[in-house]
């Protein structure tokens, strides 16, 4: 079988120039498995790097990455040909980590667009690089997780955006009806990585692992074919990513808590609540020297408000309070921008047929749901269940499309033959003609239903009833 090949550098200097991946050929096993490599959270000093490429570690690491799948890095190696290049060149991975004389290979830039319109940067290693960056990460997290915060809830085993806005709400029921919503600008590219690397060699006593790490830091990026340093950052779209920001963050966490606020954060997600404004006010004014000239980060004056419970916007959900107890909505954003996905899952021309549509929808508004669930959507629901039937109704007669289609399909559905002449030569728009009281009788919401189309309020009923 052919593939790529990860460069792995015999040279010390860091290398600008990548050659170009090389053929192999497949074999029968890429790494032995032993039993008796188990991660020593109390272990972090020398010796933490063998941990990592411990051969259990390292397969571990190879599944995960394998079943996360994604795209190749610059090197075009997809995760398909990630184990036959393990096989024949894992002895001369490991050594080369361990020699020190490995060079990870610059991210691949990706532009993702976000809510607001701008684009969110992503950086795609190499699957190799993945690989190695998944055994860290696997390591490490064991030995983190003991430090972080309670009211840490983002990327971390066990815990959840759920678990966030529970607490949130707890808070607020207890009077805390005023917060900080903090805006970290642009986290992740800023970070300045020799504060990270500090804060880091704290805990990690191994300078081979701080200096590999380093090196994923200083790998740089790819854009349109060219490379680009990176000196500071934290590149999204790597296993190590989402820990290094919790580590880095993890110094804020301490530092609000030893100051007794409360606060939730999920990644860079942040609100602390406070019980007036002005007590949220001088909270505010004396947290931004904290994170601007201790760690470095800048804060974004604009985006970051004091301001009360029922204005702000975290995690997709807004807050209120009913009868003296937190309550959660889904956000007038989320439910914006929800619609608009619904809008393009049944545009009239986007060339799908039945069974895609249905799966796509199915898929989206059981993901919608299961996220949305803590919130007091029900009326919501039932109000986006019309739109969203007339949607369907839209997309239905316009497949019918010629005259007597529309004719024979509404007398099948019960409509008398003057009524069902009558519509099928109209010439009023499809999305006029949806809500006519004709199509609402013959293409009913049970009828969509059996026709395999799930809907928000239902869905959301049942997911309720379990819970």
């Amino acid at each position: 079988m052919k593939g790529r090949k990860q460069k792995i550098s015999q040279d010390t200097c860091l290398q600008r120039d990548r050659a170009e991946p090389e053929a192999y050929a497949g074999g029968q096993t890429y790494m032995g498995i032993t039993e008796n490599n188990f991660t020593n959270a109390d272990q972090t000093g020398y010796g933490l790097l063998e941990q990592i490429l411990s051969p259990t570690n390292m397969n571990q690491a190879y599944k995960k990455v394998k079943g996360n799948k994604g795209s190749g890095g610059i090197d075009k190696m997809e995760v398909e040909s990630l184990r036959d290049y393990l096989v024949l060149h894992k002895d001369e991975l490991i050594q080369s980590i361990k020699g020190g004389t490995y060079r990870p290979n610059p991210v691949r830039r990706v532009e993702i667009p976000k809510d607001n319109g701008k684009m969110r940067m992503l950086g795609i290693p190499t699957v190799v690089d993945r690989v190695v960056q998944q055994a860290i990460a696997q390591i490490l997290v064991p030995i983190y997780e003991r430090q972080f915060s309670t009211y840490s809830y983002g990327f971390r085993p066990k815990r959840s955006a759920h678990q966030a806005l529970n607490k949130c709400k707890e808070y607020i029921t207890e009077g805390y009806k005023y917060a900080v919503d903090m805006d970290l600008e642009k986290f992740f590219d800023t970070v300045n990585q020799s504060k990270l690397i500090e804060v880091l060699s704290r805990t990690v006593k191994d300078g081979r692992v701080i200096s590999l790490i380093h090196k994923y830091l200083h790998a740089g990026v790819v854009v349109r074919n060219k490379f680009e340093e990176t000196n500071v950052g934290v590149p999204q779209g790597g296993p190590l990513s989402p820990l290094l920001s919790n580590i880095m963050l993890n110094e804020l966490d301490k530092e609000l808590e030893k100051r007794g606020h409360r606060f939730v954060r999920y990644a860079d997600d942040l609100i602390i609540l406070c019980k007036s404004k002005r007590s949220a006010e001088r909270t505010l004014a004396n947290i931004v020297p904290y994170i601007e000239k201790t760690l470095f980060l800048k804060v974004n004056r604009e985006k970051t408000v004091v301001a009360g419970i029922r204005e702000i916007k975290f995690l997709g959900y807004s807050f209120y309070v009913y009868r003296k107890e937190g309550r959660l909505r889904a956000h007038s954003k989320s439910i914006a921008k929800m619609k608009e996905r619904i809008k393009m899952l049944t545009s009239r021309s986007n060339g799908w047929g039945d069974a895609r549509r249905k799966e796509e929808l199915s898929q989206y508004i059981t993901g919608w749901i299961n996220y949305f669930k803590l919130a007091d959507i029900k009326s919501l629901l039932l109000h986006v269940d019309e739109w969203f039937r007339r949607r369907l109704r839209m997309v239905i007669w316009k497949q019918w499309k010629q005259i007597r289609t529309r004719l024979r399909n509404l007398l099948k559905l019960g409509i008398p033959k003057q009524k069902a002449w009558e519509y099928a030569n109209t010439r009023k728009s499809y999305w006029h003609t949806a809500n006519s009281p004709i199509l609402k009788r013959s293409i009913t919401s049970d009828r969509l239903q059996q026709a395999g189309y799930i809907f928000f309020s239902d869905y959301y009923r049942k997911v309720y009833c379990v819970n």
